[in-house]
Parts: C-alpha cells; structure tokens; sequence
C-alpha cells in the first residue's frame, strides 16, 4: 500500500526496490499472482523493473492530497467490468508524474496496459494533478496483468463515509478474479 518507505531520498522506491521481500514479490508475480502497488508501492513496482518507467516529482513541485477523477481504460483482473467508467479515488503524492520513453508509452498503448487515467483528458494541473504523460494514473503488467501499479488510492475509497466506495470495485473485482481461479 501507499506510504514512503525508506525516507524516499534518492527516488520514490528506489531503495525499497531492494528489501529483501521484493524478491518474494517478483516471485509471486511470476508465478502469476496478484500484486497491487498504490502510489509509494507503484513507485516501487517500476523502480523493482515489475512495470516500466518512471514516477517523478509533480510538474509543479508540489504535494497534491484531493480526490480525482480517474477512467478505467483497461481490462483485467482488478478492473473487471470497469472498463470506460470514471471514478472517484483520493490522491497523496509529490512524485506521481508517471513519464516513459516514447516506445514503452507506445508498446503500452498498444496492448492496452493503461488502466487508468486521469478521467478528464488534459496536460493541465486541474485535470492531470501531476503531469503524468498520457494522463497515466495506473498501468497493468505482468503476464496475465496480475500486476496493477496506481498512483490513487483505492484503499481510502472504499466505504461511503470516506466519500466515495469507488475503490471497492477494484477490490472486489480481484476478489472475482481469484474466486474464478
């Protein structure tokens, strides 16, 4: 789950890349299981090699905490049936600006890895809170997209009296998935 994990000093995740449970991580991803990385976890997730590029500091240097809209824009297993609904997730971050080469945003365009976005579509602070190229908010991979890495937190969106249960659906779509193994 979110949260900064070894101070963050150098990159977010870039030292917790090499704890030692990331290799129980890697190996229960490879063996096809299912791991979630929210915002300091996503980090993780790309800094540990699991998902491709980058998270960097906001575009505009500052720590963003409000809710955004994201839009599910792919299939898989925590997103079943989600598909092109937009949702309500909190956000708490200073480096959530995902950026990636022109080829891996290209290669993740084209099979479809994105899964979120940031729902309203523009490059500009109000509708993408940190520059995220793409307006990336969550990306899939692994070999059946049992690894999910999003920057929003799902966890703190999950009953009413948050203000929003959006997050459930993710949590109750991997539930679904497991239940259908």
């Amino acid at each position: 789950p979110g949260g900064f994990s070894y101070g963050d000093y150098l990159r977010c995740g870039a030292i917790a890349r090499f704890a030692p449970i990331m290799a129980a991580v890697r190996a229960h991803a490879d063996r096809g299981g299912f791991v979630m990385g929210i915002c300091n976890g996503f980090q993780i997730l790309t800094e540990a090699g699991m998902l491709p590029g980058a998270l960097t500091r906001n575009a505009h240097l500052r720590f963003e905490c409000r809710d955004v809209s994201v839009r599910v824009d792919a299939d898989g297993p925590f997103t079943q049936s989600l598909r092109g609904q937009v949702l309500r997730l909190p956000i708490a971050h200073a480096e959530g600006r995902y950026q990636a080469s022109a080829e891996t945003l290209d290669a993740l365009e084209k099979d479809g890895l994105v899964a979120f976005r940031y729902a309203e579509g523009a490059t500009d602070a109000p509708h993408n809170p940190n520059g995220s190229m793409h307006d990336i908010a969550g990306l899939y991979g692994g070999p059946a997209r049992n690894v999910l890495g999003l920057m929003p937190h799902p966890e703190r969106a999950s009953e009413p009296v948050l203000g929003s249960a959006d997050g459930r659906l993710l949590f109750q779509s991997v539930v679904r998935a497991v239940l259908g193994r």
